[in-house]
């Protein structure tokens, strides 16, 4: 087994992380593990492991050098060092300088935008589209334009009809 690090010399300290029911493995080269520092359990830094190199320092130079406590429930930069996790969802805010660069290099982006299931998605596109049609008709009607209100009027009707087919 090769180190996850170097990828050249075989892997000699295996760490295994158990949270919940995810389990993340670490296979390391012993120069690779002092260079990390895990031989010292002092210096060792899990969010550097599983973010990245130089995860922590980011960190701390975002916040520069002040120790920040998250005033919801205490949690400090030495504690995500330790754990490489959060304590809670405002630590997202009180620590949001140093993370946004960590983000970014563990994701697509830094915002969470989820997965909706097709047919909700579908409805909400219609619903929408309804919406935006009847704007356009109260306009129409509002401006006088009665022959662009009936063909809004007739496209709603269209949309709404599709619209109970589908359900």
């Amino acid at each position: 087994m090769q180190c996850c690090v170097c990828k050249e010399k075989p892997a000699t300290v295996h760490l295994t992380q158990i949270v919940g029911e995810k389990m993340q493995k670490l296979d390391l080269c012993e120069d690779c593990a002092k260079a990390k520092g895990i031989n010292d359990p002092t210096s060792f830094a899990m969010a550097d492991l599983m973010l990245g190199l130089g995860a922590s320092q980011e960190l701390e130079q975002a916040t520069s050098g002040v120790e920040t406590k998250c005033t919801r429930c205490g949690f400090s930069q030495a504690d995500f060092k330790k754990s490489g996790r959060l304590g809670c969802p405002d630590c997202y805010k009180t620590f949001a300088e140093g993370l946004a660069g960590l983000l970014k290099t563990m994701h697509k982006g830094t915002r969470h935008i989820g997965k909706t299931p097709e047919a909700m998605r579908q409805s909400r596109e219609t619903v929408d589209r309804v919406k935006s049609l009847q704007k356009k008709l109260a306009k129409a009607i509002e401006g006088g334009d009665y022959e662009a209100a009936a063909a809004l009027r007739d496209e709603i009707k269209t949309v709404g009809v599709v619209t109970a087919k589908t359900r």
